[in-house]
């Protein structure tokens, strides 16, 4: 998949950076404001509690060392209040250390100093994995005319009719699915469902939706779940 693929719909709307550094935080924020539209920032434990109750960011990036206190104890102040993706950027390489915060809510682990590059594949990452947690929650199991579809255990009832999908079809189901409400084009659906990079992928997508359709769709000669956008791709929209 091509780097604009990936980092496409992955840029948070806001990121709170916890550092005490007031020229770290500067390269921070001037390095997260390139996909960024709001980078807040808060220097104490005590401001980065604040910040998150008043209104969670998408993603928080923390630093270990503050004034008033430890970033660990501050990570778990934070899980009691939010669950958005926080990475923790530390200077601390001890293998112990980082297991311990991981297993106390964080999300990933930067050692300092990092790349600007390896930053925001980190951000993305993480932005790209709540994304599909968040829509695995939301859309594991729809229920709308008369069609059950239930993702966890890999079911469709169509009209009191079990469906049976094949591995192809529920890989393009799951595609659509975790990306409710974003329209999938046919070579975003061939690099997700079939990861090839040669090959006919507009007919191969266009033939295996039907079938799809067929099997999912209340009534495939007017869909409503998957949603095509002219000279886009598929949607899924779900039940409204």
């Amino acid at each position: 998949m091509s780097p604009a693929l990936l980092s496409e719909g992955l840029d948070p709307d806001s990121i709170l950076v916890v550092e005490d550094d007031a020229d770290l935080r500067d390269v921070l924020v001037h390095t997260l404001g390139t996909i960024c539209r709001s980078v807040r920032t808060a220097s104490t434990l005590a401001d980065a509690v604040r910040e998150c109750t008043v209104k969670a960011p998408d993603l928080v990036l923390l630093d270990l060392g503050l004034p008033d206190g430890d970033g660990a104890d501050l990570l778990l102040r934070l899980r009691g209040i939010t669950d958005v993706p926080i990475i923790v950027l530390s200077g601390r390489a001890e293998e112990e250390e980082k297991v311990a915060l991981l297993d106390a809510g964080a999300d990933d682990f930067i050692i300092k100093p990092c790349g600007a590059g390896e930053l925001l594949a980190r951000v993305r990452g993480q932005m790209r994995r709540s994304a599909t947690s968040t829509a695995a929650r939301s859309w594991a199991r729809i229920t709308t005319d008369g069609v059950e579809i239930d993702l966890v255990a890999q079911r469709v009832v169509r009209h009191g009719e079990p469906q049976r999908l094949t591995p192809t079809e529920w890989a393009l189901l799951r595609a659509l699915v975790l990306h409710a409400g974003r329209a999938l084009s046919p070579r975003e659906l061939w690099d997700l469902v079939w990861a090839r990079e040669f090959g006919d992928f507009a007919t191969h997508v266009r033939v295996h939706m039907t079938h799809l359709r067929r099997k999912v769709e209340p009534d495939p000669s007017v869909p409503r779940l998957i949603i095509t956008e002219p000279g886009v791709g598929y949607r899924f929209v779900g039940p409204g």
